[in-house]
């Protein structure tokens, strides 16, 4: 039986820009990116590499961060 406090979390990107039928799906354990132009898909996968690495730095798991945290986090890591 699982804590409480033991809560799952699991990040999804969704791309929507595909125009080339290509189907892009990248797949770990705390997050899944689904489509998207490559371009698209390739931002995705930088930003939540970057906010995995900014979680690492902070001592924090996905699960124990808060929304609005997690919500300044991605933002801080969106490449430009």
């Amino acid at each position: 039986m699982r804590d409480k406090g033991d809560k799952k979390a699991h990040l999804l990107g969704l791309g929507l820009d595909n125009t080339d039928g290509h189907k892009r799906v990248t797949v770990a354990e705390e997050f899944s990116l689904v489509g998207g132009s490559a371009e698209t898909h390739e931002k995705m996968t930088e930003t939540v590499m970057k906010t995995f690495e900014e979680l690492k730095s902070r001592g924090k798991k996905l699960n124990q961060v808060a929304p609005d945290e997690l919500t300044d986090i991605i933002r801080d890591s969106t490449p430009e």
